[in-house]
């Protein structure tokens, strides 16, 4: 009996279902062999980017192979960035955008983020993230979201989508049916929402139907489990959650992408979870990031044998390829790149800026960041007001405090501190306890902290600081319009 990987008609159909990827900032032979034979595309990331000259020359060379392949990125401005992972996003993320609550603004700043890809010959952003952020301590959403309101969502989600597409570039409405009110990162274990159908209709779906009226072109599915719809499978592997509710009742057309298969979240192999995904109503497969050849010859491997046996129907496979060839349609007519206002970035930045309490005048401030793991979305991307901050006011000192500080350090920070104002940075500082502690016992200790949350502003404030500034995201904007804001106090 022959092997259905070596069957053509199999192996080609299901290379068209797969976004792979590859290491290094050249593709390697395989990665460009494989888009002729009839691979869906690649998903790029930070590491792929050197400089956009490069990255440009590198999408040329992909696409000498296959002109209309799918070349995706996360690039959602604010913290996730993979353009400007090594600076930082010279756009303001989802928090910031919903916190000034212009849906014009927004898509204008969409469509500056699609201008910037379709200028280096990107077809799909893995973007926006709709999610409402309901849970304050949500570890992989947060500044990602654009707020705690589903109607807020709803409109920005809409607004994101046309400014994207408006610029040739396929939007991604992520992460369906809803990451907002988890606890876990789908990155490493299996979150679960517990709601009912009827709480997830009126919380997590709204923004999902907005961008569907919009017109977005894909949908990215979420590996949590929501055991009132998909029972003990993650939706992107759930029958009810992609074709029952999102096909049929919200009446989706386009693309359904997967979230990464290699996370925790995913519960299979990456060949399994291909299998399952695509009988579940996928469309395009993401594999991740750390993709080699042999693992895309595994999955297809494991697509061709399923529909060789008949537990994948080579039917639902040629609709799935068929979906994918429509968006590679649409996306190999990129619109002219528009030009856009370069102060657009910080301008936004500056309207989303959040102050309660008094800022102190800056006189040789310490300035004391307390660094926290990024998630594996956000990846290693520079962030904090320091580098502005020391440019402006040299007087200034500078302490980076590790994760986890030890008892006394308050003391010596306050110490250090003496006469003049204590300028302390943080992301998400409600969510971890130690640096809680830390930020209120050295407001306890000394009468001028001031604390610059560069992430998700929760209901949690320090008790005693002199003021609290919310920048609503750790984009490089976002840090220079709070440096801005600081240098003008007092």
């Amino acid at each position: 009996m022959s092997d259905p990987a070596t069957d053509p008609m199999l192996r080609t159909l299901a290379l068209r279902t797969i976004l792979a990827s590859f290491p290094g900032s050249r593709p390697p032979d395989w990665a460009r062999r494989l888009l002729g034979e009839g691979l869906a595309g690649h998903v790029l990331f930070g590491r792929h980017v050197v400089d956009r000259t490069q990255l440009t020359s590198m999408v040329s060379a992909l696409r000498a192979e296959r002109a209309d392949a799918v070349l995706a990125i996360d690039e959602e401005g604010g913290d996730v960035t993979r353009l400007a992972h090594a600076e930082g996003s010279p756009y303001p993320g989802n928090a910031a955008l919903g916190a000034v609550d212009d849906p014009e603004l927004t898509r204008q700043v969409y469509a500056a983020i699609g201008g910037q890809l379709a200028d280096v010959g990107i077809t799909l952003n893995l973007a926006p993230s709709v999610d409402v952020n309901t849970a304050d301590d949500n570890p992989v959403i947060g500044t990602r979201s654009f707020g705690s309101d589903p109607a807020r969502v709803a409109r920005h989600a809409a607004a994101a989508v046309v400014g994207l597409q408006s610029a040739g570039i396929a939007a991604c409405a992520k992460h369906f049916p809803g990451h907002g009110s988890t606890e876990v990162d789908s990155h490493l274990g299996v979150p679960t929402v517990a709601a009912s159908l009827e709480l997830l209709r009126a919380r997590e779906l709204p923004p999902f139907v907005a961008a569907i009226e919009a017109g977005v072109l894909s949908v990215m599915t979420a590996h949590l489990r929501v055991p009132a719809l998909t029972g003990s499978e993650p939706a992107t592997l759930s029958r009810a959650a992609l074709t029952d509710l999102l096909r049929t009742e919200l009446g989706f057309t386009g693309v359904i992408v997967t979230d990464a298969l290699e996370m925790k979240g995913a519960s299979h192999p990456i060949p399994e979870a291909a299998v399952r995904s695509l009988a579940a109503g996928a469309d395009l497969l993401c594999l991740g990031s750390d993709v080699d050849a042999d693992l895309v010859e595994a999955t297809v491997a494991g697509i061709a044998a399923a529909m060789a046996s008949g537990r994948l129907p080579v039917e639902v496979v040629e609709a799935a390829t068929a979906r994918v060839s429509s968006l590679m349609a649409w996306t190999s007519a990129l619109s002219e790149v528009q030009v856009t206002d370069p102060g657009l970035g910080l301008a936004a930045a500056r309207r989303a800026l959040r102050v309660e309490g008094v800022l102190p005048a800056l006189d040789a401030p310490l300035v004391v960041q307390l660094d926290s793991a990024a998630t594996i979305a956000v990846g290693d991307v520079p962030w904090g007001v320091t580098p502005y901050l020391v440019e402006a006011t040299p007087s200034a000192q500078v302490i980076r405090v590790p994760a986890g500080a030890n008892n006394g350090t308050a003391a010596t920070l306050a110490a250090r501190g003496a006469g003049r104002p204590i300028v302390v940075v943080a992301r998400d500082t409600h969510r971890h306890l130690w640096a809680r502690a830390l930020v209120e016992e050295l407001a306890s200790l000394h009468p001028s902290v001031v604390l610059v949350e560069m992430g998700w502003p929760a209901a949690w404030r320090p008790v005693g600081v002199r003021a609290y500034l919310a920048t609503y995201g750790a984009g490089q904007v976002n840090a220079q319009a709070a440096t801005e804001r600081l240098l003008t106090a007092g």
